[in-house]
Formats: C-alpha cells, structure tokens, sequence
C-alpha cells in the first residue's frame, strides 16, 4: 500500500503503538529493577537475590507495564 492509500490514521495509529510499546518496556524496567532493588537493600530481608526474586520482580515487572499501557490507552480516548 502506498502512503495516500493508507490516510492520516494509519501514520498516526503506528506512532502510537511504538509509543505504547516503548512506555510498556520501560515500566517493566523499572519494575524489575525496582524489585530487586527491594529485595537486595531493604533492611532485615537476607541480601541475596533467589529465584523467588526474580520471579517476584518479573511479576512486579508486568503488572507495571500493564498497568502503564492501560493508563496510557485510556488516557488517549
């Protein structure tokens, strides 16, 4: 397809799917790390990532991003 067959909204609702893409990896980002970050430093918890941190921050991790795009779709109705 050329760009004149596709419209304006075409062009427009790519730009915000890799908009919607980028916040959702750096939510899960931050997520993750901030997990670990938790589990690694707060005082009184062993200072040791297990496994069960890591699955705790990749948990962490995808309820951010999820969390991030559907504020972010909302947010654009």
């Amino acid at each position: 397809m050329s760009e004149q067959e596709r419209g304006p909204g075409q062009r427009q609702g790519r730009a915000e799917g890799a908009r919607r893409r980028w916040v959702g990896g750096v939510a899960f980002a931050v997520g993750l790390v901030g997990a670990l970050t938790f589990f690694a430093f707060f005082p009184g918890l062993p200072h040791v990532i297990d496994w069960g941190a890591v699955l705790v921050g990749l948990g962490v991790g995808g309820l951010m991003r999820w969390g991030c795009v559907a504020w972010l779709g909302r947010r654009e109705r």
